[in-house]
């Protein structure tokens, strides 16, 4: 069985003397009363044959309904979620406006076992957040990805 790869764009910014970060609050049920560790950074599958940047933008579209900004794109490497799936991610500083995001949707059957097949955004909100509370707020694999931005801000 080969292994599943998510790639993703990780949009900072900069306010006063605090650095933001960009997250989705993942969409559907299975989320949607849990805050601290139900956020990710914009992010999808790929398959073996596509290149992980241009998933990472591919990604970041479909989640937010928006292009990334134009900006350099920061390499964080790789980890491995506890699913097994290996998480690529870049960062880019960048601003964006969260009023605007569109988040794509997801169907699956909702309630499980009801055969009903219902849709779910992929992200219900975006927001930006201090890196300590990003840092609560995300999925505990993820978190390192905010370790290895720390050096460029």
């Amino acid at each position: 069985m080969e292994t599943k790869r998510s790639a993703g764009l990780l949009l900072y910014r900069r306010r006063n003397a605090e650095t933001e970060i960009l997250i989705g609050h993942m969409g559907g049920p299975f989320w949607a009363s849990r805050d601290e560790a139900a956020w990710s950074i914009p992010k999808g599958e790929y398959m073996p044959d596509e290149d992980p940047m241009a998933a990472a933008r591919r990604e970041f579209e479909e989640e937010l309904g928006l292009q990334p900004p134009v900006g350099d794109w920061i390499p964080l490497g790789e980890t491995r979620q506890s699913n097994g799936k290996v998480v690529t991610v870049w960062a880019m500083e960048g601003d964006l406006d969260t009023d605007l995001v569109v988040p794509g949707t997801f169907t699956m059957e909702w309630p499980r076992g009801s055969g009903v097949q219902r849709e779910f955004p992929e992200i219900d909100r975006a927001e930006w957040f201090g890196v300590g509370t990003a840092r609560q707020k995300l999925v505990a694999a993820q978190r390192v990805f905010l370790d290895r931005l720390e050096p460029f801000l």
